[in-house]
């Protein structure tokens, strides 16, 4: 079979965005100066992501909704962006999974207050490998997809079985993770890994998922640990790319261990507007990449592009547009000098 396309299966979300003067404590109040609402997670944003960057590519969505208006809302807007909607399966016992983003206006730093709902039914049985004619297959995000997270005697979890299944039928395998905080990473992330092609992670999760630590208590990046995070995310199983994003630059190993790292970009204070769905921009970048074939040095500034773009609008996909486009920020802005 000749394989063409992307698939994306995990967490479907709707968003409902607040833009707030600041993050209060307990007891205290903070303004919401504006609200929005628009599709969230990994499946909807990185999937419009990749329909906005290149719209000649077949993208196929797997993922639960509730027979709500927050799911048929999500739903309209795949369907919008050509994105084959088949296996996105309509739950009529459970509520679309929606998530209220809460960011600062003046940083663009964000909080996330998370319901789970339809996505935690999602299971293996829902990938129809017969439908599936995709040269990738990206699952976003295990720690919140219960069934796929759940325990398989064989293969440590359903996910990680399913990558097996996938692997098998020669398609590619890709992950990303959620910056949960838990100590669940060491049990749920690593059985998956030893079926993943390509890994792309921020720092947090990185972090969590090695047990090494890459900031200090003050929150500065320990930039001599990523390489160590890279190389055991390699040791743990992860077969061809490793790539660790944060806002200081992300970092890299390839498919013959070459070790990479691209700075983001040194932007003036006005022009992030938002950092919701910057990571699945980052990622859609990177997937974008693999697919054509491109090397590791390429993908990372078509990640770091991509992701830098979705940073100027407040929406999780509104600043994406075609791959040509978005490299002409590399003529824009100069490198950010890592340490900053």
């Amino acid at each position: 079979m000749d394989r063409v396309g992307i698939t994306i299966g995990g967490i479907i979300v709707y968003d409902y965005i607040k833009i707030i003067d600041n993050y209060p404590k307990v007891g205290q109040l903070a303004n919401i100066l504006s609200m929005g609402y628009s599709v969230g997670g990994a499946v909807p944003n990185t999937l419009i992501d990749l329909a906005r960057m290149d719209n000649t590519i077949f993208l196929q969505a797997i993922g639960m909704i509730g027979n709500d208006e927050a799911g048929k809302y999500v739903l309209e807007i795949l369907k919008k962006n050509n994105i084959n909607t088949e296996m996105v399966y309509i739950q009529n016992n459970a509520a679309t999974s929606f998530t209220d983003d809460v960011v600062i206006e003046s940083t663009g730093e964000r909080t996330f207050f998370h319901y789970r709902g339809a996505n935690t039914l999602l299971d293996i049985s829902h990938f129809d490998f017969a439908k599936i004619h995709s040269k990738i297959l990206h699952i976003g995000y295990p720690l919140l997809l219960d069934r796929l997270d759940s325990e398989d005697i064989q293969y440590g979890t359903k996910l990680a079985r399913l990558f097996s299944i996938a692997q098998k039928q020669n398609i590619e395998t890709s992950i990303d993770l959620v910056s949960e905080n838990s100590d669940r990473f060491s049990k749920i992330v690593p059985p998956a890994l030893k079926y993943t092609d390509y890994c792309t992670i921020n720092e947090i999760e990185a972090s969590l998922t090695t047990n090494i630590p890459l900031r200090n208590i003050t929150g500065k990046l320990i930039i001599n640990n990523m390489k160590k995070v890279c190389f055991k995310l390699k040791e743990m199983g992860v077969r061809k790319w490793v790539i660790v994003h944060c806002p200081e630059g992300a970092f890299a190993l390839d498919e013959d261990d070459n070790y990479y790292i691209q700075p983001s970009f040194d932007l003036p204070k006005d022009y992030i507007k938002g950092t919701v769905g910057a990571g699945d921009a980052f990622c859609a970048g990177i997937l974008y990449s693999v697919y054509q074939g491109w090397n590791m040095s390429t993908a990372l500034k078509v990640g770091t592009a991509s992701a830098t773009a979705c940073l100027s609008k407040s929406g999780t996909t509104d600043g994406i547009s075609n791959i040509k486009n978005m490299m002409k920020l590399f003529d824009y802005f100069p490198p950010r000098k890592l340490g900053e």
